[in-house]
């Protein structure tokens, strides 16, 4: 029996940590580094199988070296798998923070759109995640053309704004956007969205799609567990000083009939 049917998978996801804000914004725990530690051990406490940041890990990508050296770091020190979806702070542009020199430290590091295309499969875990960069400034339509699925689990990672519906037109609406549509037509066992600096499910309740929200600003994680029977249970993991955690969300997966692997 393979691990990825023999016991229960476990996934950290947060996004928007925005480290290396700017100091002049206000006391922020990003620029110190600490939120990215805090999310990191938050994930170990929980015995996670893989981390999963959903886009702005940076808040720009004029980072000096000091601080992608001490992320990178920090980042290293983690025993398991991170994957990194590039949001709209932090795009793969030409000089982006993750084509620098000082990224390339952390091995258990993996950049979609950089290290990898769009997906990654944990073989051992029977687990595909995958997502598209923003490579630019520009709009971008994160889950349009899903990917195909070939494994047990998949877990899609998107940077944007949820809508319900697209826009009609002359209707104004911010960038980035997703739709609900879009989210049911992934497939995904689990949609780790970014963007949003406060956490919220999107998309009805027969869809696992979450926002993490900002751990600076939420205060947590949300948690994933990828159950031997097929379900799906999502709850959120306190980070230190902050509000206790929201009671866990079970429910069954639906049966969905997407690559480097790690």
């Amino acid at each position: 029996m393979s691990l990825a049917t023999s016991r229960e998978i476990v996934l950290v996801h947060s996004s928007d940590l925005h480290l290396g804000t700017d100091y002049s914004f206000g006391p922020a725990r990003s620029h110190r580094l600490s939120v990215l530690r805090d999310v990191l051990e938050t994930a170990s406490a929980v015995r996670a199988d893989l981390v999963v940041l959903a886009g702005d890990t940076f808040d720009h990508n004029r980072q000096p070296s000091q601080l992608l050296e001490r992320a990178v770091g920090i980042m290293r020190e983690f025993a398991a798998p991170i994957v990194i979806l590039p949001g709209n702070h932090d795009p793969l542009t030409p000089d982006s923070v993750y084509r620098r020199a000082e990224m390339a430290g952390a091995a258990n590091v993996c950049v979609l759109g950089l290290t990898v295309e769009e997906g990654v499969v944990f073989s051992g875990l029977g687990l595909e995640v995958w997502g598209r960069a923003h490579l630019d400034y520009t709009d971008m339509a994160p889950l349009r053309e899903p990917r195909s699925r070939s494994t047990r689990w998949q877990l899609a990672a998107a940077h944007g704004h949820y809508v319900e519906a697209p826009a009609e037109p002359g209707q104004l609406l911010g960038s980035w956007l997703i739709c609900r549509d879009e989210i049911i037509a992934t497939g995904s066992d689990y949609v780790a969205l970014g963007h949003w600096n406060r956490p919220a499910r999107v998309g009805g309740h027969t869809i696992h799609a979450y926002y993490s929200g900002s751990p600076d600003h939420a205060g947590t994680v949300n948690v994933v567990r990828f159950g031997r029977n097929g379900g799906v249970e999502v709850s959120q993991a306190a980070l230190s000083n902050s509000a206790p955690p929201m009671e866990a969300d079970r429910s069954s997966t639906v049966s969905f009939h997407s690559s480097a692997k790690i």
